[in-house]
């Protein structure tokens, strides 16, 4: 039987389709993509974890404050299933005098005693943190491995955090190494710079860089020169990184290292304003109104005189 050639045309269109999704998510950059968006999102819902643990854990021992998230999800778990020692606390917090304080607080706490069911929805709460924890490890130590093998010049200059995130933000390493220094450095920062293109506010400096120690950490007046300096030489590695595929890291870091102590040391420059011609102001409606003179509307000067009156025209 002779298969219709429309059909036929339909399964090569079909297979030259897969063909190219599949060559088209071939490479690792798309996993690593992937892999530095779960890190963000999952940070950010270890954070906000952390903070409602916090304030429900307070509620039976007000007297505890632990600032790490990991420790207060153990303790949490330890305290509450069962009776736990000193030892069993000094093994959680790796501190003697700090532990022997939380230990001797707990047992004269002030705090609402739990019943069963809190303690179960307590320890699941505690449970769940410690699972996001071990989560998150195993996305630095994958986010860690692969920046350093597709990325060897870029993470050597940043981490392979920021690495990782200016792909993400680019969407290939393609399109990334094609990018010029000044798009890089705002990375990151397109609501503010849509805001300033918008309503004419301040232009954004940095983006995924500010991230960086030596950007946020810097005076603020020479963040943005050191934000710059650091995105043109990202550029130039993220193009050995993608056509050459040569590690010139330390030659780009020991150039870094030499342009911003120059700009960390360079005296400070004063700023000078220079002043804006005030715009004439509006004013209220009545000055506008003498300003453009009376209103001309299809009524003609019969209209204009009742409007000056404040008066209407009298029906007939």
């Amino acid at each position: 039987m002779k298969r219709n050639p429309f059909e036929e045309m339909r399964e090569k269109m079909l297979q030259s389709a897969s063909e190219g999704i599949r060559q088209a998510y071939s490479s690792e950059e798309y996993a690593l993509i992937q892999a530095i968006n779960a890190y963000l999102e999952t940070s950010k819902s270890y954070n906000l974890a952390y903070e409602r643990l916090t304030e429900w854990y307070g509620i039976y021992y007000p007297e505890i404050r632990i600032n790490n998230p990991k420790t207060l999800a153990e303790l949490t778990i330890e305290m509450n299933e069962g009776d736990a020692t000193l030892e069993d606390v000094k093994r959680i917090v790796n501190n003697d005098g700090m532990a022997k304080t939380i230990f001797e607080k707990s047992k004269s706490s002030i705090g609402r005693k739990m019943n069963v069911d809190e303690k179960k929805a307590v320890l699941g709460f505690a449970q769940l943190m410690v699972n996001l924890s071990t989560m998150i490890s195993s996305l630095e130590q994958y986010i860690k491995i692969a920046s350093e093998r597709m990325l060897p010049n870029t993470t050597y200059l940043t981490d392979e955090k920021i690495a990782a995130e200016l792909l993400s933000k680019a969407g290939s390493l393609e399109r990334l190494a094609m990018m010029p220094a000044s798009t890089v450095q705002l990375l990151g920062a397109e609501k503010a710079l849509f805001k300033h293109i918008k309503f004419g506010g301040k232009p954004p400096k940095y983006g995924v860089l500010f991230k960086m120690p030596i950007v946020n950490g810097a005076p603020r007046d020479r963040r943005g020169k050191i934000a710059r300096v650091y995105a043109t030489k990202i550029c130039i590695a993220l193009k050995a990184d993608y056509f050459t595929h040569k590690f010139i890291g330390k030659e780009l870091k020991g150039q870094l290292d030499a342009i911003v102590e120059k700009i960390k040391n360079a005296p400070a420059t004063e700023k000078k304003f220079e002043e804006r011609p005030q715009q004439e102001r509006r004013g209220p409606p009545q000055q506008r109104q003498q300003r453009r003179g009376p209103p001309q509307g299809k009524f003609g000067n019969k209209y204009n005189k009742f409007h000056r009156d404040g008066g209407r025209p009298q029906r007939r």
